[in-house]
């Protein structure tokens, strides 16, 4: 064993004290001990070192979660190979981008989509992996002889993942991301929701972005946890978890699905130490109900791509819905206007944060990296959000999501929040289209629970909580609003379909 910053050496010495306590379990069957961690991150260490990948270099994967993929991801830190993960959802046309942008030595794909990507490869070496494990990766490693593996020495700033952005507003960045970024996180985090030796985890998360890559499987490996493996969110398989696990990390639309599931009682979730919330705002009235039927405050945090997780509601306190608690320790946050001026406390602005878990920058975007950084190290992180005379923070909502009536600055959360809380209405989002006299008109795209709940009414409801301007100027019925994998809203999508709502103005 190496004794380096490469990431790996926490979980392999969190391993070693865990020893014959189950690791990684899928439904009724134990699939990895850690006793049996190392062995089984070797072998596939060497097959990838075999296929002559060199420390540094890329290993670029889109394949299903499974639990090969997670001793994958193990086997590329230890070999010190830079892991990108891509979203399952993306075409082959869209994968020439990230493989043309990150020059993998090594792609690994779902068998089915191996012609395409094949002649995208370049000079990269292209495996395949399905769902269940198979493939020509596992004939590799099957093939490769010897079980020992040295773990490739790594420099704190040394990389050992590139994430990449969304791209909802722009070409996609990779987002570099540090041995020392990830530990720091994760060591922060599992003193802060006082991780316990015998935790359990449920993990239904994907495994292709920071939430269920990087915070829930870095925590549950650092505490030497039990992971209860979830392919995907079924709310009764979750049910049936939850007696014989601690802790969930989920999106809200776990908990909105879990909230309406008739087994949700106090009774089921009695063994339950902690739910976490993040990637999306969690809708104060979910976080009521969650709480009515099963005696639980959810904890929401906020995170990003470029730093992990960077504030917190506390485990001991006070969990204020509608907010995401504090910074974390060792990360500095403020609340700046455009010139990067701090801003009254309680005004909105733009939040800017620093600390060892902020990212090493965009992956051959320098200039893109310069743009949102400020001279004193601060990142411009793009969402708008407040903070308390306690530093509690609050987020509003993302600064490209601002809309600028007339000249005036309105912040769709503050108007989704008036009306979520309007009988008859699920869910909102509120948006800024192009008006011929204003610039941008406030416009809502409402879910309803009652159909029988109209425009008018909805109007009249929040009519004396807002201000006339910002008050929407239509309302759009929907049955969903559209969402991305980790269940954020897709606003740049509702903007585009309804830009021309009022072209004939």
């Amino acid at each position: 064993m190496s004794d380096t910053a490469n990431l790996y050496d926490l979980f392999s010495n969190a391993a070693a004290r865990a020893g014959d306590k189950p690791c990684l379990v899928e439904g009724s069957e134990i699939r990895l001990a850690y006793a049996d961690l190392d062995m089984a991150t070797a072998r596939r260490a060497r097959a990838l070192a075999a296929l002559g990948a060199k420390p540094g270099e890329r290993i670029l994967l889109q394949v299903e979660k499974s639990i090969e993929n997670v001793l994958l991801y193990l086997a590329s830190l230890r070999a010190g190979l830079v892991y990108v993960p891509l979203n399952t959802a993306y075409t082959a046309a869209e994968l020439d981008y990230f493989i043309g942008d990150a020059e993998p030595a090594i792609i690994v794909c779902d068998p089915a989509k191996e012609a395409a990507i094949a002649p995208l490869a370049d000079d990269a070496k292209v495996l395949t992996l399905d769902a269940d494990g198979q493939g020509s990766l596992a004939a590799l490693i099957a093939e490769t002889e010897g079980e020992d593996f040295e773990t490739v020495a790594r420099a704190p700033d040394d990389l050992a993942a590139i994430l990449y952005t969304s791209g909802t507003t722009g070409v996609s960045k990779g987002a570099m991301l540090s041995h020392d970024n990830l530990a720091s996180n994760a060591l922060v985090l599992k003193d802060y929701w006082r991780w316990q030796p015998d935790d359990v985890l449920i993990h239904a998360l994907p495994i292709y972005h920071l939430h269920g890559l990087f915070v829930a499987l870095h925590l549950a490996l650092l505490g030497g946890s039990t992971v209860r493996f979830h392919r995907s969110f079924d709310t009764d398989a979750i049910i049936a978890d939850l007696p014989r696990s601690t802790v969930l990390m989920g999106v809200p639309t776990f908990y909105v699905r879990l909230a309406d599931h008739p087994e949700l009682t106090s009774g089921t979730s009695a063994n339950m130490r902690l739910f976490i919330s993040g990637s999306a705002p969690l809708l104060e009235s979910t976080f009521a109900d969650f709480e009515t039927k099963t005696g639980h405050r959810i904890l929401e945090r906020y995170g990003m791509t470029e730093a992990g997780m960077i504030t917190s509601n506390p485990y001991d306190g006070d969990r204020v819905p509608g907010t995401v608690g504090f910074p974390l320790p060792g990360v500095s946050a403020r609340v700046c206007d455009e010139r990067g001026e701090e801003v009254e406390r309680g005004e909105p602005g733009v939040l800017e944060i620093k600390g060892p878990n902020l990212f090493q920058g965009y992956w051959k975007k320098p200039d893109k990296t310069e743009e949102e950084m400020r001279p004193d190290g601060y990142f411009v992180t793009g969402d708008i959000a407040t903070m308390d005379a306690d530093g509690r923070v609050a987020i509003v909502g993302r600064a490209k999501d601002l809309i600028i009536a007339g000249g005036l600055n309105i912040y769709p959360k503050e108007i989704e929040l008036a009306l979520d809380a309007v009988p008859g209405v699920f869910e909102s989002a509120v948006i800024g289209v192009p008006h011929p006299d204003l610039g941008e008109a406030v416009v809502a795209i409402i879910v309803r629970e009652d159909e029988a709940v109209g425009e008018s009414a909805i109007l009249s409801a929040i009519e004396t909580q807002l201000a006339r301007f910002k008050q929407p100027r239509r309302v759009i019925f929907a049955n969903a609003l559209p969402r991305n994998a980790m269940g954020k809203v897709q606003k740049a999508k509702l903007r585009e379909d309804h830009a021309e709502l009022f072209a004939a103005q």
